[in-house]
């Protein structure tokens, strides 16, 4: 960054969850990173109901770092409901959020933060290399899938967890009520000023991901169902084949009668078209309620999160 431009003011946010072994190291790393390019800065690392003692660890240095917060959840909501919960306490012009397992190295942010500078309002740092398995990988990919159909954004194959976006974005989905989110798809309510940049990606030296394929998978079709009406444009599509599908053969059946004075015969014709639009008809059926199930969900007023409790530079309860 220019050194004669004033240096910005940042508010990170860390989801936490059995982060045990990397807290501290994280901690020191960032801590480091941010006093040279920040004119003020807060570290918010949300606690997702860690079974560890991770917990400990964020508390302790809460209280020997007042510009530590600490948040602990009463039960695990999930990564995009934590930081959904750390962006609204952010106090900041900007908001970086990173991993807690150091696979995002905070030596990096400098990066983000002078690509922000050149007129962006949000900034992904992708991985140069990508140090996760084959079907993780694979999962990640229908994952970005579904976001292009949600943030019809050119960059969505570069969405990653390490990002940097300004605080006002936040304006944009403050009423938001559901209990399913999505942090990029929210910005995007806020901003086309979409940019990403390469930056190094780490091995994760401890434990193991945890988003497997399955949760990967499940969150990108929450993604669609949630925040795009795609799946109900695919089925009306489908049930407009099938008619002029339906209108053809009924055209041959009733052609053929009329020319050779035989209905078409056998079994397996007549199964095969009932099998075909049975199936047509309860993929349709699934589609629509998945969103009614949606509906009903946010009647019920689930919350996004619970915080059990707080630390922060004029509390410590």
């Amino acid at each position: 960054m220019d050194n004669n431009k004033q240096m910005p003011s940042i508010s990170v946010v860390i989801p936490v969850f059995n982060s045990e072994n990397t807290l501290e190291e994280l901690y020191t790393r960032l801590t480091k990173s941010l006093i040279l390019h920040s004119s003020d800065y807060e570290i918010i690392f949300i606690n997702d109901a860690s079974m560890d003692k991770s917990l400990d660890i964020i508390y302790s240095l809460s209280k020997n770092d007042e510009n530590v917060k600490c948040i602990d959840f009463n039960k695990n909501y999930g990564q995009h409901n934590a930081l959904l919960c750390g962006i609204r306490q952010a106090n900041y012009d900007l908001i970086v959020t990173l991993d807690d397992d150091l696979q995002n190295p905070p030596e990096e942010i400098p990066k983000l933060l002078e690509k922000l500078d050149q007129g962006n309002d949000v900034v992904y740092g992708y991985p140069k290399i990508e140090q996760h398995g084959f079907f993780r990988n694979v999962a990640s990919m229908f994952t970005k899938m579904a976001l292009k159909t949600t943030m019809g954004i050119s960059i969505v194959r570069h969405v990653s967890a390490f990002r940097v976006f300004r605080t006002e974005l936040r304006d944009s989905f403050t009423d938001y009520k559901g209990s399913f989110i999505s942090i990029d798809v929210l910005l995007s309510w806020g901003t086309n000023s979409f940019s990403a940049i390469p930056v190094n990606h780490e091995k994760r030296t401890e434990g193991q991901s945890n988003y497997t394929f399955r949760k990967l998978i499940k969150h990108a079709l929450n993604m669609v169902t949630g925040f795009s009406v795609l799946p109900l444009q695919v089925a009306s599509l489908m049930g407009f084949v099938f008619a002029i599908f339906g209108l053809l053969v009924f055209i041959y059946v009733v052609g053929r009668f009329l020319l050779q004075g035989s209905p078409v015969p056998g079994f397996p014709f007549i199964a095969s078209i009932i099998a075909i639009f049975s199936g047509a008809q309860l993929l349709a059926i699934g589609i629509i309620g998945e969103y009614l199930a949606r509906i009903h969900f946010r009647t019920m007023n689930k919350p996004q999160y619970f915080i059990r409790q707080k630390t922060n530079k004029s509390s410590s309860t």
